[in-house]
């Protein structure tokens, strides 16, 4: 699960211009078979993703998704989103989208099992990570999140 500066290096600023804005979404979200959308977490002082969980809704500009430890909202950190896809996607798109987010919130901090939490998207890593997500989003598999 490296990633580390290989995939600092290859990040891209042509997304650097995203940002929430807290009276309304900018980006529709959609709901996800969590247990098949899996998402690997790090800060940014590690070489190595260092959690795993599930990715709940997605949108453009963030994620929602719940990992066994909490992260403090405010908190930089890089994603790798595996998102599921059918047969013919398997064979001819790339399965991975890297991210760098903030944390933005935290639910069920205090209590036990899994911790639920939001990140805003502030640069997708790759050429193409971008494109990738929304491909995923348009191919009408997903429902609107509530």
């Amino acid at each position: 699960m490296q990633a580390g500066p290989a995939l600092q290096a290859v990040c891209s600023q042509e997304h650097a211009n995203m940002h929430v804005d807290n009276e309304r979404r900018r980006f529709d979200r959609y709901d996800l078979p969590a247990m098949y959308s899996r998402l690997l977490v790090r800060t940014l002082d590690s070489d190595e993703f260092e959690w795993e969980g599930h990715a709940y809704d997605i949108s453009e500009g963030g994620v929602q998704f719940e990992l066994d430890r909490a992260i403090e909202p405010g908190t930089p950190i890089a994603m790798r989103l595996d998102l599921p896809q059918s047969a013919y996607e398997r064979s001819t798109s790339r399965r991975s989208v890297f991210a760098f987010a903030n944390v933005v919130w935290i639910e069920d901090e205090d209590e036990l099992g899994p911790v639920r939490l939001a990140a805003v998207f502030t640069r997708f890593c790759r050429e193409g990570d971008l494109e990738a997500l929304r491909k995923k989003i348009a191919t009408g598999r997903y429902s609107l999140a509530a």
